[in-house]
């Protein structure tokens, strides 16, 4: 059987190789329409601080890798254009001749991730405006960066751009981020995300609020950004707006899809179209608390999804169990995480809920007065079923949105936390934990 991969990096490579090591005698070719397969683009914030030395740190896998060892017909600079699913032919151009290419398959996995979103600004094109995605994206921004810039502008207050403002501050530069919303992190509440707009100014960040982007000013270089508000004079801009999937190529095919493009997939990631599977970025992910398909492009998804779109290509059946809505962010001193649904969707959702708040430690509090830790659950207030929670922090965090994470997979509810047997010793919790202390509150 020959198996067709469009997408070089998590999903994909993740599908190829659970064929490979699950099954034998069969071809794989992957098409990837950059140079670089399997790499690790949630690092690429902190190659700029040299926390990761070089961006060659993010690449797990080289194509030479997968064809070699492995077998695997690694193509690069290969753009996909067309699938025609009646004839399963992947029609595309090799961006190195500028010539056309055909494969042909008996099943294909669509693996093509995500692009960052760029408004139609105007002067878009001017120099010293960058996204971020890719390796080849850092290194531009890194080259742009020598060139004596002191003032940076970061439109949009999501992952990438916090996680960029604290390593733009952290080497010496100057930075502003605009939200054309009232607060960063919007999968955070309101009144947690003061807790970062706090620290984002205690480390003379500048935060420019309810402000919408225009365009941009400048000669041959970017030198202003201009809001409905006015402007904002910059040497170096980064949007950081949100992605979309990369499916356009489906179109035409029938594919069902999302209001943002989106392939929607079953739990075996299979499409509506006959031996067509997608995961990763590109596709939906069923949230379990939602009970419904939702889109949050998340490397650890791409890599769950694509593991289980390789198993079901080669016959061997395996469900994705669906999301919660977990994620994490660095942002200076503080930890921020989140899982399950916030309260603005338990909301949307028309859910009954409540909420607890608390502020604890990391610690016992006799141990340590540091390490504080803002923590808000959102149960079910009918059933008390566990909606979701966001903590920040410093240590201490991760442990406890991961207990929660695990809580929500298994529908427990809010009183159930107080049962678990979780581990203390003084220098890394109370006798009850800040999760077992919020739910005897409520």
């Amino acid at each position: 059987m020959k198996f067709v991969i469009i997408g070089g990096d998590a999903a994909g490579m993740s599908a190829a190789m659970q064929i490979v090591r699950n099954s034998s005698g069969n071809e794989i070719t992957t098409l990837e329409k950059g140079t670089i397969y399997s790499y690790g683009q949630c690092g690429l914030p902190y190659t700029f601080t040299n926390q990761v030395e070089s961006t060659d740190d993010l690449i797990a896998r080289t194509p030479e890798t997968f064809k070699n060892k492995y077998g695997i017909d690694t193509k690069i600079l290969h753009e996909v254009t067309r699938v025609d699913y009646e004839e399963k032919v992947v029609h595309g151009t090799n961006l190195k001749t500028n010539e056309s290419f055909q494969e042909s398959y008996d099943r294909l996995l669509v693996a093509t991730g995500a692009s960052p979103v760029f408004p139609p600004w105007d002067g878009k094109d001017l120099e010293g405006i960058f996204t971020l995605k890719t390796i080849p994206d850092a290194q531009d921004i890194k080259a742009f960066l020598g060139k004596d810039i002191e003032n940076i502008t970061i439109i949009g207050g999501g992952y990438i751009g916090l996680e960029m403002a604290e390593s733009m501050a952290e080497i010496g530069k100057n930075v502003q981020i605009i939200e054309r919303g009232n607060q960063l992190a919007k999968i955070f509440d309101e009144e947690m995300a003061e807790l970062i707009h706090d620290e984002g100014k205690n480390q003379n960040l500048t935060l420019t609020f309810e402000e919408s982007v225009e365009g941009f000013k400048g000669t041959n270089q970017v030198e202003a950004v201009v809001t409905n508000k006015g402007e904002h004079k910059t040497d170096l801009v980064l949007v950081a707006v949100g992605v979309a999937p990369n499916t356009s190529f489906m179109n035409g095919t029938g594919a069902y899809k999302t209001y943002n493009d989106a392939l929607i997939v079953n739990h075996y990631m299979q499409t509506n179209i006959k031996d067509i599977y997608a995961a990763g970025d590109c596709a939906t992910q069923y949230h379990r608390i939602k009970e419904k398909d939702d889109y949050i492009p998340l490397g650890t998804h791409a890599n769950k999804q694509g593991q289980i779109a390789g198993v079901n290509m080669i016959d061997q059946p395996r469900t994705f169990k669906g999301v919660v809505g977990s994620s994490i962010i660095k942002f200076f001193s503080l930890t921020l995480g989140r899982t399950g649904l916030s309260e603005k969707e338990a909301q949307s959702l028309s859910i009954p809920y409540e909420t607890i708040t608390i502020q604890s430690t990391h610690a016992a509090g006799y141990y340590s007065k540091e390490d504080k830790m803002t923590l808000k659950l959102v149960f079910n207030k009918e059933s008390r079923l566990l909606l979701g929670g966001q903590i920040i922090g410093g240590a201490g965090v991760d442990k406890r949105i991961d207990v929660l994470a695990t809580a929500l997979y298994h529908q427990m509810k809010v009183d159930e936390l107080q049962d678990l047997d979780l581990s203390y010793a003084p220098p890394y919790n109370g006798v009850w934990d800040p999760l077992q202390q919020a739910a005897r509150k409520t």
